[in-house]
Parts: structure tokens; C-alpha cells; sequence
């Protein structure tokens, strides 16, 4: 089945573990980009770039004018908040019995390290005897930004075909939801707790929200399935409120995104829902809006964004899907062509910019985040070994 040799495999791990040995938490990646710029030079890579945010990317040129290929993974983790419970050093890369253990070797430096290598090994076997160039992109922020500091790695390589390389145990993913983050804020007046008919109690105001708000029929589509819309966090203030009716109160909403919604017509609903309430209710004041995120950057530079990242789908008898597809089957993998059921960098790639993308990765969906994270070797290479098939189906 593998086209790589037994030297090629090996790299492919040592690589995994040099990036998981550096704790990348978001914000703090530059570490790890220096170990990925040190994997592009050694595996001979035409040009290194890292941006304003600190992506970092290597390209390696075709012989021949063509299409542009970017591989995505991000560099950045979340936090290993109970360290004390690993039973692996989470920033050790241990081997043991046939997995490679610790945070980020699933979700998703293992992805990355695939990519690098496999673009390497292409280019090496082809002499770089091919038509177009090739991108491996390790990115910033993803776990809090999906698709954010993707913008300027599009705006850079301007790929005409992407691939993510989030976990997806070697199938093919051809779309997912979207994520946004909705808040809701009621805006009362404050009075001593005491005399509380003097005031406006916030919290009340929106407890009657939520309530409505969960009647809310969420839209669907067979593919993706239902535009869920979950109350996931509370804030009242003054706080803590001592003897005070709370003046002020904001509900953040999770919003999953299905094809064709946009930021106007996610908060049609909700709007007129509050409107509706309002008016049979003189004493409320609700208003409702996209969360905004600001998160600074390991270069220093701050990222910022609306908190609006959209879906994605792409009909799986596409040319380039089925491309990769047939390629795929040519060299002994059987993949399911489905969707992802979180969110990825492709908000941005397929959902906003409309570029050709494909979703393949190493491991389960169910490992990224979890207690003494791993990833299986033979995942690892075989990602590293799928990468080199998809490279020989695309850049014809």
C-alpha cells in the first residue's frame, strides 16, 4: 500500500515529534514554526515565508506553470490544563506501542509534518518535473479562529486547490458547518435588591429570551444536518451583584452554520424575534450581534475578527474529488467520502473564497483535545503516503 520507503516513514515521525515537543498553545506557536522553517530547509524547499501573524509557509515550485496547491495545518493547540493526569508528557512526543503520544499529534501536528514531508518527497521524485506549486502552511489561531489568519495565507498563494488536514481517520471530506458566535444583551436598570421594583432586572429579561429563543425552529440540510443554535455561556453585570438588580446581561450563542447562510440571514430570527418581544414588553431593551475576537499574535501583531465562520460543500463527483478519489483506490485505500462534523480553516478557504478544498487527516475525529493525546503511527505515514497520492492526482 505505502509508497514511502522505511527512511521516508521515519522522517515523517521524527518530524511529528520535533513540532509536538514544542508547547504551541494559540498565541504562542513560534517555537514551533522555528522547528517547521528547519523542516522546509532540510527538505529542500524553494521558499519560506512566515507572515504579520506568524503563519508559516513553504513552497516549492513546479519546473512548469500551473496550478497552486496548500496544504493547511495549523500549529497551534489547546491548553493541557490537568497535566498532572497524563499518563505521557504531553510535550514529549513518547513512542509507545505503535502511537506517538502527546498534545497536538492528532489535532494536528502529526497532519502537518505529513504534509511537509510528502510534499518533499514529491518534488524529490519528480525533480520538480511538474506543473504548478506546492504550499504547506503551518497556521496560528485556528483552535479559537477558524479560518481568520487562513485569509492571508490565501491572499499570499493564491491556491486553486486546498487541502485540510484535519482528522478524518483517511477519508475524504467534502464539507462541514459552520461555526458562529451570536450574542444576545438585555439592558435593564439597576436598584437595590431591596426594593427591586424600582429597577430592571437584566437576567430576567433575558431568561424570557432564552426561553423563546429555544423555540426557534434551527434550519437543515440533508448533508450537514440541522443549524443547531446552543446557549453556551451567561454574564451578568454588576458582578458580583451584592444587594444590585443586575443592569446588564449577555448570552453567547453557538451557531452551526449551514451552505448559503449568511450574517445577515442567521440574525433575521433572532431579530425579529426580539422585536416581537419588545413590543409587547415596554420595559425591554435586547439587542443582538456577531461576538468579535481579538487575540495577539506570537509576532506581536493582533488578529481580529467577527466571530462568523461559514459552511461548506462541495458535491463529491467534483473532477478534483474524484480525481483524488480514483488515485487513492489506484493505491490501496478505500476512503469514505464524507463530511466533517466540527469546524476547520476551510470556513474560509471553501466558504468565503469559494476555493476547490478537500478534507483528509490522520486519526479519528474523537482524538483532538483528549487526555494523553496520541496518534497512530501507521495513520501518520499512511496520511504522509495519501498527501503523495493526492499530489500525483492534482498536479497533472
Amino acid at each position: 500500500m505505502f509508497v514511502l520507503t522505511e527512511k521516508r516513514k521515519e522522517e515523517v515521525v521524527e518530524l511529528c515529534r520535533t513540532l509536538v515537543r514544542e508547547r504551541s498553545y494559540s498565541g504562542e506557536e513560534e517555537n514551533v514554526s522555528k522547528r517547521l522553517q528547519e523542516g522546509f530547509k532540510k527538505f529542500k524547499f524553494d521558499e519560506i515565508i512566515v507572515d504579520d501573524y506568524g503563519n508559516t509557509i513553504g513552497h516549492i515550485k513546479g519546473k512548469r506553470p500551473g496550478k497552486a496547491l496548500l496544504f493547511d495545518g495549523h500549529m497551534d493547540t489547546v491548553p493541557v490544563n490537568n497535566r498532572e493526569d497524563w499518563k505521557h508528557d504531553p510535550f514529549a512526543g513518547e513512542i509507545e506501542d505503535g502511537k506517538i503520544y502527546g498534545r497536538g499529534t492528532s489535532d494536528m501536528k502529526g497532519a502537518l509534518a505529513a504534509m511537509a514531508c510528502a510534499a518533499s518527497f514529491f518534488a524529490e521524485d519528480t525533480e520538480k518535473d511538474f506543473a504548478g506549486d506546492i504550499y504547506v502552511a503551518g497556521v496560528v489561531h485556528e483552535e479559537c479562529f477558524e479560518g481568520v489568519a487562513a485569509r492571508k495565507i490565501s491572499e499570499l498563494t493564491k491556491p486553486d486547490y486546498v487541502v485540510i488536514g484535519e482528522a478524518s481517520e483517511l477519508n475524504l471530506k467534502v464539507g462541514q458547518r459552520g461555526r458562529a458566535e451570536i450574542v444576545i444583551e438585555t439592558f435593564g436598570k439597576p436598584a437595590h435588591s431591596a426594593n427591586p421594583e424600582k429597577g430592571i432586572n437584566a437576567v430576567y429579561k433575558m431568561a424570557n429570551i432564552i426561553s423563546a429563543v429555544q423555540e426557534l425552529k434551527p434550519n437543515y440540510q440533508e448533508k450537514l444536518g440541522y443549524g443547531i443554535l446552543e446557549l453556551t455561556d451567561i454574564k451578568s453585570s454588576p458582578y458580583p451583584g451584592a444587594s444590585v438588580v443586575p443592569e446588564y446581561c449577555r448570552a453567547t450563542f453557538d451557531r452551526r452554520l449551514l451552505v448559503g447562510e449568511t450574517k445577515e440571514s442567521v440574525l433575521v430570527p433572532i431579530q425579529m424575534l426580539l422585536e416581537e418581544l419588545m413590543a409587547g414588553d415596554s420595559q425591554l431593551d435586547a439587542k443582538v450581534s456577531y461576538a468579535v475576537g481579538s487575540e495577539r499574535c506570537y509576532t506581536g501583531n493582533d488578529i481580529k475578527g467577527e466571530r462568523f465562520f461559514p459552511g461548506w460543500l462541495f458535491d463529491e463527483n467534483e473532477e478534483y474529488i474524484q480525481d483524488c478519489y480514483s488515485e487513492l483506490i489506484k493505491n490501496g485505500y478505500n476512503p469514505k467520502i464524507t463530511q466533517y462534523n466540527f469546524c476547520t480553516n476551510a470556513s474560509h478557504y471553501a466558504g468565503e473564497a469559494g476555493i476547490l478544498t478537500i478534507g483528509m487527516g490522520p486519526s479519528p475525529e474523537n482524538l483532538a483535545h483528549t487526555l494523553d493525546e496520541y496518534i497512530e503511527i501507521n495513520q501518520l505515514v499512511g496520511a504522509a503516503d495519501c498527501y503523495y497520492v493526492i499530489l500525483k492526482a492534482l498536479m497533472k
